[in-house]
């Protein structure tokens, strides 16, 4: 799992491409347009932030329903809910719009706006080639909240969802609920609960206190997941097929939506 700091690469990566894009439009409205550089930067930057708007609200639409009956987590954004292409055909019509009057600054800005893109998908596909392989679900022995030892492979065969947590992390108390309805909705996937660090008392008492009915809580008092996939914080959450490869991870809080759809993506498509 890569990430710079607490911030997941792919974060990274969209802020860099912004900012090339940014830069490119800047320059080149300096030294082919004849357009001050200000005005085509301010432009594109409230083009960026249109489309990003309008891929958050399509993916809100998309899954009103579930957002609906938490309000709060519509401005969660770090639940990665963004539809690109609904924000890129926005941001398009966007310049569009704004240089109805001006139409020479459409090249300086679209040609930033096509920088950042081409950095965007660039830096994504350089990324997954320097990755190594996807790993899959280690050949860890952990136990169960009753002391009973659980090997991690035994979940092969099956989809997977592991969830690093642990009761002292807040976001990871707001999201048990998210991976209880999941375990319920869907029974063809192994939700797998794998606390970090904690003692078994300090987990049944936490569950008992909120409420929470839970299956595959797994103990893991020496944090041994975490250091195996490299997660840099908690709560971090793993997919893997049925083959046990990991296909997709996600540090930070989940909301349901952002879980059902990555879900969606992997499992069901």
């Amino acid at each position: 799992m890569i990430s710079i700091g607490p911030y997941s690469i792919r974060i990274v990566i969209i802020m860099i491409a912004a900012i090339v894009g940014w830069l490119l439009s800047r320059f080149i409205a300096k030294y082919f347009s004849n357009i001050q550089p200000k005005t085509a930067s301010s432009l594109y930057f409230d083009a960026f932030l249109v489309g990003i708007f309008i891929a958050r609200m399509t993916f809100v639409l998309v899954w009103w329903n579930d957002y609906i009956a938490t309000p709060w987590t519509i401005v969660a954004i770090g639940d990665g809910g963004f539809y690109a292409a609904s924000g890129i055909i926005a941001a398009i019509a966007w310049i569009w719009w704004k240089t109805r009057q001006e139409k020479r600054l459409r090249k300086p800005v679209y040609a930033g706006m096509l920088a950042g893109l081409i950095a965007w998908g660039g830096a994504s596909g350089g990324m997954a080639m320097i990755q190594p392989s996807s790993p899959s679900l280690p050949e860890l022995e952990l136990s169960t909240i009753d002391s009973k030892p659980h090997m991690l492979t035994s979940y092969v065969g099956q989809p997977v969802v592991v969830n690093l947590w642990a009761t002292w992390c807040p976001p990871c108390r707001r999201e048990m609920p998210v991976f209880m309805k999941a375990q319920s909705d869907y029974q063809d996937i192994a939700v797998v609960m794998i606390n970090q660090g904690e003692s078994m008392q300090e987990i049944t008492s936490f569950l008992a206190s909120e409420g929470l009915e839970l299956e595959h809580v797994l103990l893991d008092q020496t944090s041994k997941t975490m250091r195996e996939f490299g997660a840099r914080g908690l709560p971090t959450t793993l997919f893997f097929d049925a083959e046990g490869r990991m296909v997709h991870s996600h540090m930070g809080e989940m909301t349901m939506p952002s879980l059902k759809n990555t879900i969606k993506k992997f499992f069901m498509e």
